[in-house]
C-alpha cells in the first residue's frame, strides 16, 4: 500500500506542475459556474412567474436545479476525463521511463492503482469546484442534502470507471494526443449509446442502454442509489484496472 501511495503522490505532483491540472480546473470552473447560475436563474424566474399569476406552485431545488446540473456535469466529465488519463502511461513511454518502471521492484497492480488513484483524485479536485458552486444553494435555500450527496457519488463513480479504461488506453501508445483522442472517442461512444432508447425496446437496445454510463447516472442525479448502478460502475472499474494490469504485464515481459 505504501508503494501505491508513493506512486499516487508522484502522479499528483506531475499534474499540478504541468498546465493540465490548471487548464482543466479553469474550464470546469467556468462550466460549473455557468450551469449553477443558469439553472438558478431559471428556477427564480419560474417561481416569480407563478407568484405573479397568483398560483404559486411548489418547486423543488433538488429537482429543478441540482438534478439538471448533475446531468450536465456527467456529460462534461465524459469530455474531460480523457485529458486526465491520457498521460498516465503514455508520458512514461515518451520519456523512456516505462522500461525503468517495468523492471522496478513494484508490482504491476500497485503501479496501476497508484496512477489510477492519482487520476481519480485529480477528477475529485474538479468535483470539489462543483461542491463550492452548489454550496451557495444550501446557503440561500434549503434543498435536501441526501440527493446531492448521491449525485456526487454517481459522478465520482462514473469518472473512476472512465479513468480505469483511460489508463488502459494510455498503456497502448506513447503519444498523449492519441491516448486522449481515443479516450474521448470511447467516452463519446458510451454517451451515444444512451440514444438507443429511442429506437424501441428490443434486446439489443436494452443492452446498448445498459452499457451507456449516462443511463446509470440518471438515478444518482435524482438522488437514488440503485444497487444495479453501483454494480455497473464497480464492475467497470474492476474490468478497466484488470485489463490495464494485464497490458502492463505484457510490457514488462517485452522489456
Amino acid at each position: 500500500m505504501r508503494n501505491v501511495w508513493t506512486i499516487c503522490r508522484r502522479e499528483l505532483y506531475a499534474y499540478f506542475v504541468s498546465p493540465i491540472a490548471w487548464v482543466l480546473l479553469a474550464i470546469f470552473s467556468i462550466l460549473s459556474g455557468w450551469f449553477v447560475w443558469a439553472e438558478s436563474s431559471y428556477f427564480v424566474q419560474n417561481t416569480m412567474a407563478s407568484q405573479m399569476r397568483g398560483q404559486p406552485v411548489p418547486m423543488s431545488i433538488n429537482e429543478m436545479i441540482i438534478a439538471p446540473i448533475f446531468g450536465y456535469i456527467a456529460v462534461v466529465g465524459l469530455m474531460l476525463v480523457p485529458f486526465i488519463s491520457m498521460r498516465l502511461f503514455a508520458e512514461e513511454k515518451r520519456q523512456g521511463t516505462m522500461e525503468l518502471l517495468a523492471t522496478s521492484p513494484v508490482y504491476d497492480l500497485e503501479l496501476v492503482l497508484g496512477k489510477w488513484l492519482a487520476a481519480v483524485l485529480m477528477y475529485g479536485a474538479l468535483l470539489a469546484v462543483l461542491i463550492l458552486d452548489v454550496s451557495w444553494l444550501f446557503i440561500y435555500g434549503s434543498p435536501d442534502w441526501k440527493p446531492a450527496v448521491a449525485g456526487f457519488i454517481g459522478l465520482l463513480l462514473q469518472g473512476a470507471g472512465l479513468l480505469a479504461f483511460g489508463a488502459l488506453i494510455s498503456t497502448l501508445t506513447k503519444n498523449q494526443i492519441v491516448a486522449g483522442v481515443t479516450g474521448f472517442g470511447l467516452s463519446l461512444f458510451l454517451w451515444i449509446l444512451q440514444w438507443a432508447t429511442s429506437f424501441g425496446d428490443s434486446l439489443t437496445v436494452r443492452v446498448a442502454s445498459y452499457i451507456s454510463t449516462l443511463s446509470h447516472m440518471e438515478s444518482f442525479s435524482r438522488g437514488v442509489i440503485d444497487t444495479k448502478d453501483l454494480i455497473y460502475y464497480l464492475s467497470m472499474i474492476f474490468l478497466g484496472l484488470f485489463l490495464t494490469t494485464r497490458s502492463l504485464e505484457s510490457i514488462r515481459w517485452r522489456a
